[in-house]
């Protein structure tokens, strides 16, 4: 079913919590995927895009907000995704794309961004201005974020009055773990402390009313706060949900707030649906969708190259190694260890580094040249047992290529509708 943003808090109050999946990714599978689930289910379909990914001068992707909403929308209509459906979101909106210029430099920039995303009809917005700028420190005070987020606020306002269109709702706070995943093998991850969360909610109230933000303010439907759930390069920390008692009250406190949870890739149905009953309704996904994309690539590429004359011995996989061994700036700084660690770091760690390359010309032949080998082929059931053995349903029928990459992704998708739905 179909659920809104501005309904989480009621039906968390209520003793109905339900959870909406945010899909982080702009991979056109997972999307293509993302969109047909929400159409069989007629469920909300929330698609977002980070300020590195994806800003008015066209992020890691090439994309423009304009651009990101375009391929959502083609995609939609291909799947018969009906409109009213899909929310776009952008995540992380602030100066991160500019750290390295002067503060006010880097916030001309952020604003510029906020612009072009509520142009475009994303109406979800994470507003994130806590890191520091060039000169500052790392990470800012709690009364210099907010007075630097009610500037963006006051841009994404005019800028939907502007445009037309519902008014955006926003998600405040920054306690999130490393984009993409931490860098190590980790042992613990503590949750926000509620006195951090209060603090945060209360001056970002103070501030939004001195500059006559009330209404904006009373949009804000969600904090980003750690719930002690992460993903490393190599393992996950799985939800304890015995250690959010005292954050939990901070919602009875603040009933116009449900949290936002970042990172909850890997972490399984049981997880998820105890997050999404404690508070944490809206569930932020992105390497795990890509992760198990690459998964069903890599076993596609390992059943031609049994069963195709020519094909050679996982072209895929040895394209990706030169690519990545190339252009080493997306993973160096992340994988750490011996030549051989990190060659399998590369292809297989779980903060998923590899999905900054799929978009380059040499992936995108061999991917293509991997469809072509395969595209209506039928494959037989020992291959499939031998590669991929879940899905053996593909075999002895004219292969799709794409359709099994879907339905890995759909796998995943399922868990979170499943965990989304409880209550």
């Amino acid at each position: 079913m179909q659920i809104h943003l501005s309904e989480l808090a009621a039906l968390r109050i209520a003793g109905r919590p339900r959870g909406i999946t945010s899909v982080c990714s702009a991979h056109p599978v997972v999307l293509r995927a993302a969109l047909r689930h929400g159409r069989q289910h007629a469920s909300t379909v929330l698609i977002e895009a980070t300020c590195n990914q994806v800003n008015h001068r066209g992020g890691y992707t090439g994309m423009t907000p304009k651009d990101f909403a375009a391929l959502v929308e083609k995609l939609a209509k291909e799947e018969g995704c009906p409109g009213h459906l899909v929310v776009l979101g952008g995540d992380h909106l602030g100066p991160n794309p500019w750290r390295d210029r002067p503060a006010e430099e880097a916030m001309a920039e952020a604003e510029k961004m906020v612009a072009a995303y509520v142009e475009a009809g994303f109406r979800k917005i994470h507003l994130d201005a806590s890191m520091g700028c060039l000169g500052e420190p790392q990470a800012l005070d709690d009364e210099t974020t907010a007075h630097r987020a009610a500037r963006l606020a006051a841009v994404a306002e005019a800028s939907a009055k502007r445009s037309g269109g519902a008014m955006p709702v926003y998600v405040l706070g920054t306690e999130v773990p490393p984009p993409g995943g931490a860098d190590h093998a980790l042992t613990a991850i503590e949750p926000t402390a509620a006195s951090a969360a209060r603090q945060t909610i209360d001056v970002h109230r103070q501030v939004f009313e001195k500059a006559g933000l009330q209404e904006a303010f009373a949009r804000a439907i969600g904090l980003v706060v750690q719930p002690g759930v992460e993903f490393g390069n190599h393992n996950v920390i799985l939800y304890d949900r015995s250690k959010i008692e005292t954050l939990q009250q901070v919602l009875t406190d603040e009933p116009q707030f449900v949290f936002e949870a970042h990172s909850t890739d890997y972490q399984g149905t049981r997880s998820l649906g105890a997050l999404v009953e404690d508070g944490f309704p809206i569930l932020k996904v992105g390497p795990e969708l890509t992760f198990v994309l690459r998964e069903a690539l890599y076993g596609l590429d390992l059943i031609a190259s049994d069963l195709v004359p020519g094909y050679g011995e996982r072209p895929l996989h040895a394209a990706m190694e030169a690519l990545m061994s190339a252009h080493p700036d997306n993973w160096n700084r992340h994988y750490h260890g011996t030549e051989g660690e990190k060659r399998w770091l590369r292809h297989y760690s779980l903060s998923d580094r590899i999905r900054y390359y799929w978009t380059s010309p040499d992936a995108q032949s061999a991917v293509e040249r991997l469809y072509d080998a395969l595209r209506g082929r039928l494959v037989p059931v020992p291959l499939f047992w031998q590669h991929m053995p879940a899905a053996q349903q593909f075999a002895e029928a004219p292969l799709d290529p794409e359709e099994v990459l879907i339905w890995r992704v759909t796998r995943s998708l399922a868990d979170y509708h499943a965990a989304c739905g409880a209550g």
